[in-house]
């Protein structure tokens, strides 16, 4: 198979093979490392027959490879766990059981994950909207004081944390002027109304932080193709500045602007850990450091995860549209 169909098909290989790498890596990290890992698994207040259950559980008198294949089979069909009186089922994608809440990690984080999906899309499209049309705006009155102006603000939201921009925010739109309710979330099927204007305040300071980075990369893929020889051709045909903007030089800056995005949003889904303590968002982020403190270990590895497989999947979708901006990449 050749052409565009067969490049999405290796792509879709290599990301199978990717995952798998990520979940051997993620299980020998968290379960083949020095120490009680049965201890370390139900916590430090568990009693002995307690810890002896979950080593039951987990088979850790298994040898690795078979320990490791219940892992990976529970991923992919589920398993049961017992519970000492009874016999619970868990169903694929079966991610273990937290020891801290007896909850299924798979369940815990279905129920985090909308939070997350809500505040990391929403932010995209801002970010994407801010960044791309302030590096437009820079090549297009390069050498200008517009450009100067724009450069030191993207360099300032560079610079700025996320949590000083929405300790801002919220003093000065929500405390004194009053624009908006301080952020709680509302789930957008009980009132998306609501849910937007929660969200508003944390999309922004999300969006502004990388909205600085997307503006950098933009200008200076501009810059870059403006300075092909292509270009003053079309300079020399009497092509209008702005038709070599919209049409010629921000379609060279496609490829990065995806790829840049695509790991944006995959890392974002588990690590905007700030934004979401800071407005109180309760999506994965926050439930991964909680899941630290008291060192709950299935629900840290089920994390993991789920955070490496968004960032494999946005990748692998970045990746097909590489292809569809530039028909070359499908070649190489």
């Amino acid at each position: 198979m050749s052409g565009f169909g067969g490049f999405v098909l290796r792509r879709g290989i290599g990301t199978v093979i990717t995952l798998f790498a990520i979940s051997v890596i993620v299980y020998v990290v968290f379960f083949v490392t020095p120490g009680n890992v049965a201890q370390i698994t139900c916590g430090p207040r568990c009693s002995p027959e307690q810890v002896h259950q979950v080593a039951q559980q987990l088979r850790l008198d298994d040898p690795l490879y078979l320990r490791y294949w219940h892992f990976l089979q529970g991923i992919l069909v589920g398993q049961d766990y017992s519970t000492g009186t009874s016999v619970e089922h868990c169903s694929a994608p079966c991610l273990g059981l937290s020891y801290q809440g007896d909850q299924q990690v798979t369940q815990l984080i279905l129920a985090k994950l909308p939070v997350s999906l809500s505040l990391v899309f929403g932010a995209m499209v801002l970010w994407l909207i801010l960044g791309v049309g302030t590096g437009v705006l820079s090549a297009w009155r390069r050498g200008r004081f517009t450009e100067r102006l724009l450069t030191g603000i993207t360099l300032a939201g560079v610079a700025t944390p996320v949590f000083v921009i929405g300790l801002v925010l919220m003093i000065v739109v929500c405390g004194q002027l009053q624009l908006l309710p301080f952020p709680q979330y509302v789930s957008l099927t009980d009132d998306p109304e609501q849910w937007a204007w929660n969200l508003l305040l944390p999309w922004l300071s999300l969006a502004l932080i990388e909205a600085a980075a997307f503006a950098r990369l933009t200008r200076a893929s501009m810059l870059e193709t403006l300075a092909e020889d292509h270009i003053r051709t079309f300079r020399a045909y009497g092509v209008g500045e702005r038709s070599i903007i919209g049409r010629h030089a921000l379609r060279g800056a496609f490829a990065p602007i995806i790829a840049l995005n695509a790991n944006n949003v995959g890392s974002a889904v588990g690590g905007a850990v700030l934004t979401e303590t800071l407005f109180g968002l309760p999506g994965i982020g926050q439930e991964l450091v909680h899941a630290v403190n008291v060192v709950d270990l299935p629900v840290v590895v089920g994390m993991v995860l789920v955070i490496g497989f968004f960032v494999v999947i946005a990748n692998a979708v970045a990746d097909v549209l590489y292809a569809v901006a530039d028909r070359r990449v499908v070649l190489a």
